[in-house]
């Protein structure tokens, strides 16, 4: 037979078995539903890696806002550090986890695409050489098989309609006897027509066999040549299924860091850093620098003298004693020498009142306008004139005494009076108030 052979035309597909005509087709489609594999397996370790950066970028955010909460909160001693602990385990669990997404990207996607690109071959008409390879030895193992059996049916068509013929030609000729109209010579018409219904029958059954003999025969063959080209496409998609297999293993790897000795140290020095956490060194911590344990300057019987520049104010007493420490203080005794977290200026403590304990009346402040003899502030009397030299403050401050200045952190005033040597400046807000304030509390504007 010439021309070109359509194995799909004229052939009733009577099962779902891979020999039937045509069901090869699923076994091609396999190669190609192989490269949109790679394609999905890439863009599901592309989703992961994205979710490793951002729970990493995450971590990091949550340990910088923390890390500063606690440090500026009242939590002090070795509990604070243990707080603190866990934002280090976060900053380095963010590592980590970049890594993670550096690997998927960087070495398994990139493995994946890089095994498609060789594994399949795109045409210039389009669909992969991979593919019409497999179709065209199919189409070329199947054809001949295919081709005998569409003799076969057309074979069993014939047979099946001389079949029905002969019936019908035999049931007219019995009716044709019990009518006595006919004439004996239509009779003989009808039972030669018998005759040769027979005779069709007989010619059609031995054609029929003899192509289901022929297709029988060469079954054989045509299963050998079909295995063959199967095997070829079971060989290809085994290369595929163990690539899959070697990386989904190394993904496996990359995410699993619990195998990662990095990762078994930071939960190691996170479990230390929180049993060091000693509540009776926090406490002993605490009475030395904000409790009893603390320096005082008691107050001691001072004689007069009028060449005394300057006595004893309840401002030098406040600063011996303040949390908010201006000067430092020798610390004597058995009392523990250790870093004073509060020694600083800190959003926790600017939210802080700091009540005196006592009180006098204002006329016997030194720093007030006239002393108690009616004489001038020795503070003004000792201190040389400055030129006024525009400030800006660096905390906030609120004043503790009448003559002290209050203010926020970034307001501008004036400094009219130079520091004195307890640290001290005398200043005028905008309003024009005038005060003293602490000479540490504010910067020069430049």
């Amino acid at each position: 037979m010439s021309g070109s052979y359509d194995d799909s035309v004229g052939v009733e597909v009577s099962s779902d078995s891979f020999w039937e005509v045509g069901n090869y087709k699923r076994t091609v489609k396999r190669i190609d539903d192989g490269h949109r594999l790679c394609n999905d397996l890439m863009n599901c370790i592309h989703e992961r890696a994205r979710i490793e950066k951002v729970y990493a970028q995450q971590l990091t955010e949550w340990a910088k806002r923390w890390k500063q909460l606690v440090e500026k909160g009242p939590q002090y001693g070795t509990v604070e550090r243990a707080w603190c602990a866990f934002m280090s385990e976060a900053e380095k669990v963010s590592e980590l986890h970049l890594e993670v997404k550096g690997s998927l990207m960087n070495e398994d996607f990139e493995k994946i695409k890089n095994w498609q690109k060789e594994a399949f071959h795109k045409q210039m008409m389009g669909g992969f050489k991979e593919t019409k390879e497999a179709e065209d030895g199919f189409r070329k193992a199947q054809k001949p098989w295919a081709k005998k059996l569409k003799e076969v049916e057309a074979a069993k068509k014939a047979y099946h309609a001389a079949c029905k013929e002969e019936k019908l030609a035999i049931s007219r000729e019995t009716n044709s006897k019990a009518d006595p109209a006919l004439n004996p010579e239509q009779l003989k018409k009808l039972q030669d027509k018998v005759e040769r219904s027979k005779q069709d029958v007989l010619k059609t059954k031995e054609k029929y066999e003899k192509s289901l003999k022929e297709l029988d025969n060469a079954t054989p063959q045509y299963m050998e040549n079909m295995e063959q080209v199967f095997e070829q496409c079971q060989q290809f998609e085994e290369k595929r299924l163990r690539f899959f297999r070697e990386v989904l293993l190394e993904v496996q790897k990359h995410l699993d860091l619990s195998n990662v000795a990095s990762y078994k140290n930071i939960y190691r020095e996170l479990e230390q850093n929180i049993k060091t956490a000693d509540a009776v060194e926090d406490l002993r911590w605490f009475r030395a620098n904000q409790g009893p344990g603390m320096s005082m300057n008691w107050p001691q019987f001072e004689e007069w003298s009028a060449d005394l520049n300057r006595t004893l104010s309840r401002r030098e007493k406040k600063k011996a004693s303040d949390g908010v420490t201006l000067t430092g203080i020798n610390q004597t005794g058995d009392q523990v020498s250790q870093p004073n977290k509060h020694s600083s200026v800190s959003s926790y403590e600017k939210n802080q009142s700091y009540p005196t304990d006592w009180s006098d009346d204002e006329s016997n402040n030194p720093f007030s306008s006239t002393d108690a003899n009616g004489d001038t502030n020795p503070f003004d009397e000792d201190t040389p004139p400055a030129m006024e030299v525009r400030v800006r403050a660096l905390y906030d401050y609120e004043g503790q005494e009448q003559d002290e200045l209050s203010f926020k952190a970034g307001d501008e005033l004036t400094k009219i009076e130079n520091e004195d040597e307890q640290g001290w400046c005398k200043g005028r807000l905008d309003n024009g108030q005038v005060g003293l304030y602490p000479a540490n509390y504010v910067e020069p504007i430049q």
